[in-house]
């Protein structure tokens, strides 16, 4: 299913959908998440959608925006965007983050009352990556993860926004995604979901502001 499709599956299910619930948006790394099987079991009364897709850089969530996250008008979102970004290294990390800030000042406007949490990008593990990812890898490596979060975190603070990282459990001793929990590298098993769950539930939880 390609990009389209699936913007057009979601603006379906969006017809349906409660607004004013909890929206996950993203990349390939928040579309393979199975985040709204795993709040369930951890919290059913809990709704959550998600709406991330795989292979969309930020001017594309930026275009779609509407379906990802607008027309469902979440009382909270986790935002997890940039990745792919970060692939091309003709981006510069200030160049993601205008493009990333843009996003975030079409939200502010539109429904302004939503609690906006900004996603630690999350490590990968060139070690492990297979020979068709290497490439890949070689420009997101960690160090250029690592920048980039510290500049996601300043931008969260000069927003207003909630910058969260929930990357303990993925993380080995070296600071990589661990082996177990990755497909190729950089994408991750359910497994590896799981241990970000455990740090993430804490932030689903909790109560509204008034």
């Amino acid at each position: 299913m390609d990009k389209q499709e699936k913007l057009a599956r979601y603006r379906s299910l969006n017809r349906t959908a409660k607004p004013g619930q909890i929206v996950f948006a993203g990349s390939s790394l928040m579309e393979m998440f199975p985040v709204e099987k795993l709040v369930a079991e951890r919290a059913p009364e809990v709704t959550v959608y998600n709406r991330g897709i795989g292979g969309f850089i930020t001017t594309e969530l930026e275009a779609a925006l509407d379906v990802c996250v607008l027309d469902l008008k979440p009382r909270r979102l986790f935002i997890n965007i940039g990745t792919n970004d970060l692939s091309d290294a003709q981006v510069t990390i200030d160049e993601l983050i205008v493009r990333y800030e843009r996003i975030l000042d079409r939200i502010g406007t539109i429904l302004p009352p939503a609690a906006i949490y900004l996603m630690a990008y999350y490590p990968i593990n060139e070690l492990a990556a297979a020979p068709e990812m290497k490439a890949c890898l070689a420009i997101r490596t960690n160090a250029r993860i690592g920048e980039a979060n510290r500049a996601v975190e300043d931008m969260a603070h000069r927003l207003g926004h909630r910058f969260i990282n929930v990357n303990r459990g993925l993380m080995d001793e070296t600071g990589r995604l661990r082996a177990a929990y990755t497909l190729e590298g950089m994408h991750i098993r359910e497994e590896g979901y799981r241990a970000i769950m455990d740090d993430l539930m804490p932030y689903v939880l909790e109560p509204d502001a008034e």
